[in-house]
């Protein structure tokens, strides 16, 4: 999968390899569970079981400072180049939401990659399976930081794109 990969992508995961931490925080811990964090920024991305949802196969939120809670989700996408499509979104309209209104509150979207202690990248992984050391949201960084809720009384630390597993919620 590594060679379907792009080379910026490739070579990020030399920089996740160092960026790990120790395997204490991530001995068989499920993604549905896993706990990662950014300690430049103070960032951090909370996993949790989706439930029941056919469509949706990671939910996640993502912690910034001065209380800005980000909701996250990772739908996989169908055929050959499957990937796990990921959504960041701030204050989005709960129950029938149009189109547009999901467009203008959905601060960051693209495909979630994953990286192992030796630096492997591959996709974000469904629920079930083991949580991968580090992830990675290509452009995150840039694209909150022009968002609407950078600034003012929004988040004023702008997280990196990559996260290191902390830990494993109980």
């Amino acid at each position: 999968m590594q060679s379907a990969m792009s080379p910026a992508i490739r070579c990020l995961a030399g920089l996740l390899t160092v960026a790990g931490t120790g395997a204490a925080a991530q001995a068989a811990c499920p993604i549905e569970l896993a706990v990662y964090g950014d300690a430049t920024s103070g960032s951090e991305i909370d996993f949790s079981p989706t439930g029941t949802s056919a469509a949706v196969t990671n939910s996640f939120r993502l912690i910034l400072d001065n209380n800005v809670v980000l909701d996250g989700i990772a739908m996989w996408t169908d055929g050959p180049t499957a990937r796990p499509h990921g959504s960041l979104m701030y204050k989005c309209p709960t129950g029938d939401a149009t189109g547009q209104e999901l467009a203008a509150c959905t601060l960051w979207e693209g495909v979630v990659y994953s990286a192992d202690d030796k630096g492997v990248v591959g996709l974000l992984p469904a629920e079930g399976a083991q949580a991968p050391q580090s992830l990675l949201f290509p452009n995150l960084g840039p694209s909150l930081e022009m968002s609407a809720a950078h600034g003012g009384n929004g988040f004023s630390k702008v997280p990196p794109d990559i996260f290191t597993m902390k830990g494993c919620q109980e």
